[in-house]
């Protein structure tokens, strides 16, 4: 019998943590344009202070722990995947580059004999 995962409801509290997210950022956002007067660094502090706040309390919530899980996992199956040799990558890339000049040479004398076949032959137009 096939593993059945049964996914959580997200209650009101990851809701309104969510939403403070939200707020957050667009807090952060408007402190960094009402704040250009003040210079810079107070500008870009207001900025970074907000969404570095915003940032932790999402990563506390149960979608950013969420986030972090399949981050992890998707680590480890990115050290299961066996990468090719720099010489197989170069064998490749080479084979890649040949069939494209080949088709292009191809495409081209294709259209070099229809436009002869077309143009000379059937239409008697003459350059």
């Amino acid at each position: 019998m096939a593993s059945v995962q049964v996914e959580t409801v997200s209650t009101g509290a990851e809701k309104a943590r969510l939403a403070i997210v939200v707020l957050l950022v667009i807090g952060a956002l408007a402190a960094f344009y009402m704040l250009a007067s003040q210079g810079s660094v107070a500008q870009w502090g207001g900025l970074l202070a907000g969404l570095i706040l915003a940032a932790v309390i999402f990563f506390t919530s149960e979608y950013g722990r969420r986030l972090i899980a399949f981050g992890r996992d998707s680590w480890r199956e990115i050290k299961k995947v066996v990468w090719p040799t720099r010489k197989e990558t170069l064998q490749t890339t080479a084979f890649v580059f040949a069939f494209a000049v080949t088709m292009a040479l191809f495409l081209w004398l294709t259209d070099k004999t229809l436009e002869w076949a077309l143009y000379d032959l059937i239409l008697g137009w003459r350059r």
